[in-house]
């Protein structure tokens, strides 16, 4: 939603600027439910939730793609990891502790706006070295294929980190999942996964 940022960190008050067709529709999303609270008076409300991973996350998203791949690299089922932009920038939390902040957002007497992330931004790069440290490789740039144009976006999203703080004030909300814990709970579930398909 943020996409071409126009100003760091994020919170509720940036101005939108996606930078794909999803971030295009995720804004409608919001405005429509803004539209609907503002004019039926409905309990209404909008997360505005930076990447949330888990174990569960889609192997087509780049962080279970590294941690699925590292799990293959460290078997030997793969050779390499092909990765585009090494240097985009995420606020990468933990799904579960998203969950909760929804949840409290239901708790509200009154429906609001809320941005939910970890304050925290992490490189495609940083993401991979974390893996990699996971299963004791540290010289992990040698399994990296980078900038692959098949993996490149015709208009990236460089640099996104959110402001939670209202989130903190209002809802009594913070992370409690570090960026290294999720790394480490993905790479684990990829290795159990990958070692019980022989």
């Amino acid at each position: 939603m943020f996409g071409k940022v126009t100003e760091t960190p994020q919170k509720e008050t940036t101005r939108f600027y996606p930078r794909s067709p999803y971030g295009v529709a995720k804004v409608y999303g919001h405005y429509i439910t803004l539209n609907y609270r503002e004019s039926y008076d409905m309990f209404a409300t909008n997360g505005i939730l930076f990447n949330h991973e888990s174990p569960r996350r889609g192997i087509e998203f780049v962080t279970r793609k590294i941690t699925n791949a590292v799990a293959r690299i460290s078997l030997g089922k793969q050779d390499k990891l092909e990765l585009g932009n090494l240097d985009a920038k995420r606020d990468w939390g933990y799904a579960g502790d998203f969950v909760e902040a929804m949840y409290l957002m239901l708790q509200q007497d009154k429906p609001d706006d809320f941005v939910i992330g970890t304050g925290e931004s992490h490189s495609v790069a940083e993401f991979a070295e974390e893996a990699f440290k996971e299963v004791g490789i540290t010289d992990f740039e040698k399994y990296i294929v980078s900038n692959h144009p098949k993996h490149m976006r015709p208009a990236e999203v460089d640099y996104l980190i959110g402001d939670a703080s209202k989130a903190e004030k209002v809802l009594g909300w913070k992370p409690k999942t570090s960026f290294s814990e999720l790394v480490s709970m993905m790479v684990k579930s990829d290795l159990e996964r990958e070692k019980a398909n022989k």
